[in-house]
């Protein structure tokens, strides 16, 4: 059990100022969970009430890199005092912790924001063989792409982040497969940064391993091809790579057009989706690059359309713990709160 904190006893409720929000992170101590402390300690809507390690029994500590930022104490995992201290809650926990805590707060009255993969895949089965410490959905859980589902994220109870990779595939291809522009096979060529994998230590992020390397990784079996299926509602091949980056996700995306489709019929599916969406850049013809987009919540995107062929290329970029994972977060919880999607984010 990771839910509550052995001889700690649940702090006062603290108030927060007058029109702001209380809110909370569990999990403060990794990449992702160390973006929403930036992000949050700057917001001008929220204030940070607690952040809390991974586990119950993890002893305090300060995050230095964001001294004068935030001036904290990450404190160990303990839900009656999220529950207390806490409207909103943030989860940057491995799976199993979020499936946990995610729904013992859910049913405690607490809205939740979820980076883990652990409520995103909605089909009983498919969940069961991705994320099988989630043995049931909670009332109220919303997969929360924020610029498709603004209007479900409003009243979600517990808003499911997207993971890093479908965040930048289902940007790029959601608008073509709604405009009924797409046929045949959908191939997502992904590479990612080292933080993608998180902040444990293992072979595979081990500096010596991939400093001047590329490796592919997840062949037909890495659990984000579930999720872009399952919001495209298609077949896809989806391969990611790991690239000797700290951060950043480029996927280069292969489809077939429907024969006779034009370069402008896909630019105005484009543009008409994102019209009004504040981090989606569209570069057309200027395909973008990791560095356009690090540390910033933007995804950008560009293509190119070979007519004759009905083939298109896609370019996507964003930063994997910002667009990726926190700032997506926080972009999800303006449209909770109905704040402009941008605040606290540039």
């Amino acid at each position: 059990m990771v839910t509550t904190a052995p001889g700690v006893a649940a702090q006062s409720n603290p108030s927060a100022p007058a029109g702001r929000t209380r809110v909370a992170v569990a999990g403060a101590t990794g990449y992702a969970g160390q973006e929403l402390v930036r992000l949050l300690a700057r917001h001008p809507q929220v204030v940070l009430t607690d952040a809390m390690s991974s586990g119950a029994t993890s002893a305090p500590r300060p995050l230095p890199a964001l001294r004068r930022v935030w001036d904290g104490t990450v404190t160990a995992l303990n839900v009656d005092q999220l529950v207390s201290n806490a409207d909103i809650v943030f989860l940057a926990l491995p799976e199993a912790a979020s499936a946990e805590v995610g729904s013992a707060l859910v049913q405690r009255g607490v809205r939740v924001i979820d980076l883990s993969g652990a409520f995103r895949i909605r089909n009983d089965a498919d969940r069961q063989r991705w994320y099988p410490a989630t043995a049931s959905l909670p009332p109220g859980v919303v997969y929360a792409l924020p610029e498709r589902h603004a209007a479900t994220i409003r009243e979600a109870r517990l808003v499911s982040c997207p993971g890093c990779y479908p965040t930048a595939a289902l940007l790029a291809l959601e608008p073509l497969t709604e405009a009924g522009l797409l046929e045949g096979s959908i191939v997502v060529d992904a590479k990612s940064g080292i933080s993608g994998a998180g902040k444990a230590p293992s072979d595979r992020t081990h500096f010596c391993e991939n400093h001047g390397s590329v490796a592919a990784y997840g062949i037909f079996s890495h659990r984000h091809t579930a999720e872009i299926e399952q919001e495209l509602g298609a077949r896809v091949t989806f391969v990611p790579h790991l690239v000797p980056l700290d951060r950043g996700i480029l996927e280069t995306i292969y489809v077939s057009l429907k024969p006779g489709t034009t370069e402008a019929q896909v630019t105005e599916a484009m543009q008409r989706a994102y019209a009004s969406a504040p981090f989606v850049r569209l570069t057309g013809n200027e395909l973008p690059e990791i560095k356009h987009v690090a540390h910033t919540n933007f995804c950008d995107i560009g293509w190119r359309v070979d007519e004759a062929g009905a083939r298109l290329v896609m370019v996507v970029v964003l930063d994997n713990l910002v667009k990726g994972a926190a700032g997506q977060a926080v972009q999800n919880l303006n449209i909770l709160l109905d704040l402009d999607e941008r605040t606290g984010l540039l």
